[in-house]
């Protein structure tokens, strides 16, 4: 048996304002919150211990007191289900997104942003159903 992907930690400044801002984007919903910690995850699929196949990761944001500094190593990526790149890019924009330059050549498919803490992410080309 292997490991399961459960859970991406992010460090933040405001974690109920990235919470907001994450939920909005994928359509999740608090799970918990504590002091300076919000859980939020898929309403629709739960994780839990006796889910033997994939579930969609929760994310957790946590106070830090230091900011962000660099490019991140690790970064999401998201696919829009029910609009095209571009919509889904104004979407974005408009809850709180900005645009990032990571070093793109202007040739790729996927589109980089940053969300409301500077937090590096990537759009992708359109998976619609």
């Amino acid at each position: 048996m292997a490991s399961k992907f459960t859970e991406l930690a992010i460090d933040c400044a405001d974690p109920h304002g990235l919470a907001r801002f994450w939920c909005s984007v994928l359509g999740y919903e608090v799970q918990g919150a504590e002091e300076g910690v919000v859980a939020i995850g898929s309403p629709a699929v739960p994780e839990g211990k006796n889910r033997p196949g994939p579930v969609p990761p929760t994310l957790t944001f946590a106070r830090v007191p230091e900011g962000k500094t660099v490019k991140n190593r690790l970064h999401i990526d998201v696919n829009p289900t029910d609009r095209d790149q571009d919509e889904e890019v104004r979407r974005l924009l408009d809850l709180g997104a900005r645009h990032a330059d990571v070093g793109q050549t202007g040739d790729e498919s996927w589109v980089t942003l940053a969300d409301p803490e500077g937090n590096e992410f990537c759009v992708l080309a359109s998976r619609c159903s």
